[in-house]
């Protein structure tokens, strides 16, 4: 499919066909050394967030307290196991997006989300700034209904202060998270590794209330 439209989402019938082998990482954080594909420890919770880029993203969520670790990867399109090469055709469906770990009994689900919608343009459809197509959209992922509804609270209460703010409408999607796919191993922790690597986050300079 040559010259295929980025900036829309591919049906599942024009999706690559992607593989039943998971992606070969080490599953070891390089900022915190924990293992960053097993179970959350007992009382945590995930998350899985979209919001362009995902090295700068992943690099703001590490730096948390109360975040027990990050992963990189992909999320919500069709493919399985995706490359970065097959996720930047458009035609996986799939965003870059973190996994978040974190103890809610040190940082709120809603603390989590304000970091997000301040991090990034929530109003750009398929795109972040220069970052253009399907796998830079902003997205939510939630693991159960009481992340659906505290997501969708968040994002009703940041619409209201982007309005306030002469800004436009949230394109956010917020849907169920049906398999997290994790990206290559030099993306991990990508701006640990390079420090002076390439980061596209960018805000709205309009705060979220919690």
């Amino acid at each position: 499919m040559f010259g295929y439209d980025r900036m829309r989402m591919p049906s599942a019938e024009e999706a690559l066909a992607g593989r039943d082998t998971p992606m070969n990482i080490s599953g070891v954080h390089h900022v915190n050394d924990r293992n960053i594909s097993s179970v959350p420890p007992e009382g945590f919770e995930d998350i899985v967030l979209g919001l362009g880029c995902f090295w700068g993203a992943e690099r703001l969520f590490w730096q948390l307290p109360g975040v027990w670790v990050t992963a990189v990867g992909y999320a919500g399109g069709y493919t399985p196991n995706p490359t970065y090469d097959e996720v930047c055709t458009g035609r996986t469906g799939h965003a870059e997006v973190v996994r978040v770990v974190f103890n809610p009994s040190e940082i709120s689900l809603s603390e989590l989300l304000k970091v997000f919608w301040e991090a990034h343009d929530p109003t750009q459809g398929m795109r972040q700034g220069n970052d253009i197509g399907n796998e830079y959209r902003s997205v939510i992922l939630v693991s159960n209904e009481q992340q659906r509804e505290v997501a969708r609270k968040s994002l009703e209460e940041y619409q209201q202060a982007l309005q306030q703010g002469g800004k436009g409408d949230i394109t956010t999607e917020i849907d169920d998270l049906e398999a997290f796919y994790y990206a290559e191993e030099y993306h991990q922790q990508y701006l640990s590794k390079n420090p002076m690597g390439y980061c596209g986050l960018k805000g709205t300079g309009v705060s979220c209330p919690i």
